[in-house]
């Protein structure tokens, strides 16, 4: 596995003992999180777009319409910059300047490329439904021809990435620490599904599905109600 290899994009500049090297710690994250941003220009304005994404190896690919400008200018060789966030606790501290977030973050540099080809952009395609949505693939109907054709697949490349990682308490300073009437400390954030609704045109009392009970984090009877609990 080839570590992290930091660019002059992708150095830290701030707070530089943050980074992470093992390129482990940018999959795990990537793993993680269903929503990316990916930022480019377009006309000369910058422009930010959130965006669902799936990971294979060292690609990670993302898609959208092929009538969009934003992905169109995407795939045209232009420079982008995607990133993630995962936010993990607000951080209290005794002092305002001193309160901070725990969080990972990743920062992918590069130029993203138009996946052709049925079987390449159908790679791409399960890439992203298997991150988002697992089993999904196999269980629910096919992506038609017409519906292939108007998806546009961008691959990009993980080689120039960076991650970094916020943890653990509050960097209150010496004076501020006898200071014992202002409360310092963490309030974890954690990202929960809750139970699945079934869209209103569904025959009523069908089984939910294995996989999304799984997504769900539940486990569910023969008959079809979900039991248990995360």
């Amino acid at each position: 596995m080839t570590p992290l290899s930091p660019t002059p994009r992708s150095t830290l500049t701030r707070y530089r003992e943050r980074a992470a090297t093992d390129r482990q710690a940018l999959y795990d994250l990537l793993d993680e999180a269903m929503i990316c941003h990916v930022g480019l220009v377009l006309d000369g304005s910058p422009v930010v777009l959130p965006t669902g994404f799936g990971r294979d190896g060292d690609t990670l690919y993302f898609h959208g319409s092929t009538g969009s400008g934003n992905m169109r200018a995407a795939a045209s060789g232009v420079d982008v910059c995607v990133t993630v966030t995962l936010l993990d606790g607000l951080v209290y501290a005794r002092s305002l300047n001193n309160h901070s977030m725990n969080y990972r973050s990743a920062v992918v540099h590069g130029r993203a490329e138009a996946v052709t080809g049925r079987e390449a952009k159908l790679r791409g395609l399960r890439a992203i439904t298997d991150h988002l949505t697992p089993g999904s693939w196999d269980h629910a109907r096919e992506v038609n021809a017409k519906e292939l054709a108007g998806v546009a697949v961008l691959a990009l490349s993980l080689a120039e990435a960076s991650v970094k990682t916020r943890r653990g308490e509050p960097g209150d300073d010496p004076e501020d620490l006898g200071n014992h009437a202002v409360w310092a400390g963490v309030l974890p954030v954690q990202t929960t599904f809750g139970e699945p609704v079934p869209a209103g045109y569904h025959p009523a009392g069908a089984p939910i599905p294995d996989h999304v009970a799984r997504r769900a984090g539940r486990t569910q009877s023969r008959t079809g109600p979900l039991n248990g609990s995360r």
